[in-house]
């Protein structure tokens, strides 16, 4: 039927950071990760939407959580991918709540070599 929203819809906006964290914890085979070291993070957000013309403007959703992070290259700690997703998460919990569950997608990686899917509702 034209017109008729049938299926579950979602967008997402990207962004990468320059940052430093080190693993305290890390195995001895790559306890090269255990000092202070740099990364280009790179970030995908996937949000659900309820309709299909803008309901979350993709450039105003970018901008507003790339704001969250420009105060320059990330000074992360030890924190992980995962823990950066969390972060973030609870950031978007704070400016997109809208009373109905929505899905949401975090992926943070390192270098776009490996990284974290983290799934919440948001």
């Amino acid at each position: 039927m034209a017109g008729k929203n049938t299926g579950r819809k979602l967008i997402w906006v990207t962004f990468q950071r320059k940052g430093y964290h080190y693993y305290p914890g890390a195995p001895e085979d790559v306890n090269y990760l255990q000092d202070r070291h740099r990364h280009l993070f790179k970030f995908k957000v996937t949000v659900e939407v309820f309709h299909d013309n803008r309901e979350l403007e993709y450039h105003q959703f970018q901008n507003k959580i790339e704001s969250w992070y420009d105060s320059g290259s990330l000074d992360l700690d030890h924190k992980s991918c995962e823990m950066m997703a969390d972060d973030l998460y609870l950031r978007l919990v704070e400016e997109y709540s809208c009373g109905t569950p929505r899905e949401l997608r975090i992926d943070v990686s390192e270098d776009g070599e490996c990284g974290s899917e983290c799934y919440y509702t948001l």
